[in-house]
């Protein structure tokens, strides 16, 4: 399978082009490859790739979520029905004069027509909710299971998402007949497209209601807050996003609810800093630890080990303890505690500790005794 292109190369803009520029690349390339009106062997290919690059980079969240991590790791997180659900591509269309009906069905022979009801159909689904969770390191290092709690839409009880009173029931749409949306012919000189609309009398529902729901107002939907366990994976990094199925807000009229994103920060550690799998610890030791050698216990993830200073050690010395760092995320092994040596120099010293190392300093012959100028200072 060939590799990906860079998402602003296909549509010919910079990284921090605005919204409305890159809607208006789009739209450009979008009337040049469409397969109606290029007939060359690569359009259709051309047509996707364009249309899977606007689809990411005019959505604000999936947009930083691919300069974060670049194809490999949002590839990883995003379906190609994520990827595409509430692209704006009817408004693109209908300004090109396109009614949007022909289009779906061209997605749906180029994509295939596993995206939940098509691009040209408005899709009955519920918002994805996307909840911060903080934890330590030592969770990261270890996994965890977090409860949260996490205020959403839900179907309402009384009515059972009817919206309808107890007792009563939604009618069908007669002018819609139940379909909720309204289709419209429209030609063109060289094709006719199929525009697809929500239905007028029934706000796009398919059912009309005479005796609202008190409950939900005959919505179908209540707003609670619900307890929801989260599993946080081993060795798990700043800013992974955990993905809960249906765990978002409920869809109306019974349709598919949303997914709970769980976006995952690790507090600051007191002890230990992460760089990748990665630990690194400032080690303090006194001068005469670093001159003669010494053990010295040091803390690890693990617990309290022993490390060996040896003699002649440098402040900024790097000592590294294999396999004492984070747990690899969804690999083998750990990484590797590094620890940073730095002298500790005594800020208060009682006559005698003066006494010896001014005999010290005179040992290795370096002048340590302030001289006051002819001036006193």
């Amino acid at each position: 399978m060939a590799e990906k292109r860079d998402y602003y190369e296909v549509l010919g803009v910079s990284k921090n082009a605005t919204k409305e520029e890159i809607k208006d690349a789009y739209r450009k390339l979008a009337m040049q490859y469409h397969p109606d009106r290029n007939k060359s062997p690569d359009a259709e290919e051309k047509f996707k790739e364009i249309s899977e690059a606007y689809a990411v980079l005019s959505d604000d969240e999936k947009r930083q979520q691919y300069d974060t991590l670049g194809h490999a790791g949002f590839d990883q997180r995003y379906s190609p029905e994520d990827i595409f659900r509430g692209a704006d591509f009817e408004s693109i269309f209908r300004d090109l004069g396109f009614g949007f009906g022909g289009f779906g069905d061209l997605f749906r022979s180029i994509f295939g027509g596993g995206f939940g009801g098509g691009f040209g159909e408005r899709i009955n689904r519920g918002q994805d909710i996307v909840y911060d969770l903080e934890i330590t390191l030592k969770e990261a290092a270890t996994g965890t299971e977090k409860e949260i709690e996490v205020p959403r839409t839900e179907k309402c009880e009384v009515c059972g998402g009817s919206g309808a009173a107890p007792g009563t029931s939604p009618t069908t749409c007669p002018r819609c007949n139940g379909a909720g949306k309204i289709r419209q012919m429209r030609r063109s000189s060289f094709a006719t497209f199929v525009q697809v609309t929500p239905c007028p009398r029934c706000g796009g529902k398919g059912v009309l209601i005479d005796s609202p729901c008190k409950n939900c107002h005959g919505t179908g939907l209540v707003k609670k807050r619900r307890k929801i366990s989260v599993k946080i994976p081993v060795g798990i990094d700043e800013g992974y996003q955990l993905r809960l199925r249906g765990e978002g807000e409920a869809a109306p009229n019974g349709g598919e609810p949303g997914d709970l994103y769980v976006l995952v920060h690790i507090l600051p550690d007191k002890l230990f800093t992460r760089e990748g799998d990665d630990l690194w610890h400032v080690l303090v030791i006194g001068y005469p630890q670093a001159a003669l050698g010494a053990e010295v216990t040091v803390p690890t993830l693990d617990g309290p080990t022993t490390v060996k200073i040896h003699p002649g050690t440098q402040a900024g010395e790097v000592i590294r303890l294999k396999g004492k760092g984070m747990p690899r995320f969804r690999g083998y092994g750990k990484g590797d505690l590094l620890l940073r040596v730095a002298i500790s120099v005594p800020e208060k010293l009682t006559p005698r500790q003066r006494a010896l190392l001014e005999q010290l300093a005179e040992e290795f012959n370096q002048d340590v005794k302030n001289k006051k100028s002819r001036f006193g200072l």
